[in-house]
């Protein structure tokens, strides 16, 4: 029987100086944070910014008195679920314009019907349908003083 045989030190593997450490596995970040970059970069400049476009303008100012010929009205309410009223009488959408032409016509009677005007009140959620029906009764019944009706924010 030889020396390395009885010696159980011997069956590792022969090294000079000590025994080898196991490597632990690390991860090299460099790579990793310039890859974000690139991507950061490409987002910055791909990214479409949105812009919202307004006019800025200044209204004229008038230093004039008001007219004093008062003008007579309609007001056509549309509701949020596309329902009319003109004068504060719920009509339907079919007789929207027939409603419109006879009161055009009373007050044709009485007056000029060019200062005759229509004043449309829509709910901010009516269907567009909707408005676009008043307008198309105001036209048959050549009205043509149309006005939108809005509230200032507060």
């Amino acid at each position: 029987m030889s020396w390395l045989e009885t010696h159980p030190q011997s069956k590792r593997r022969f090294s000079l100086g000590g025994s080898a450490a196991p490597v632990e596995p690390e991860i090299n970040l460099i790579p990793f944070i310039d890859v974000l970059l690139v991507v950061l970069i490409f987002l910055m400049i791909s990214t479409t910014f949105t812009r919202y476009q307004e006019l800025a303008i200044t209204l004229p100012t008038a230093n004039g008195s008001e007219s004093q010929a008062e003008i007579k009205q309609i007001h056509i309410a549309v509701s949020r679920d596309g329902r009319f009223a003109i004068n504060g009488k719920v009509t339907d959408r079919s007789q929207l314009s027939n409603a419109l032409t006879q009161l055009s016509g009373q007050d044709a009677q009485k007056e000029k019907t060019s200062s005759l005007q229509v004043n449309i009140d829509a709910d901010a959620k009516a269907p567009h349908q909707a408005v676009m029906s008043a307008l198309e009764a105001a036209r048959d019944a050549n009205l043509s003083n149309i006005v939108f009706s809005s509230q200032t924010k507060k």
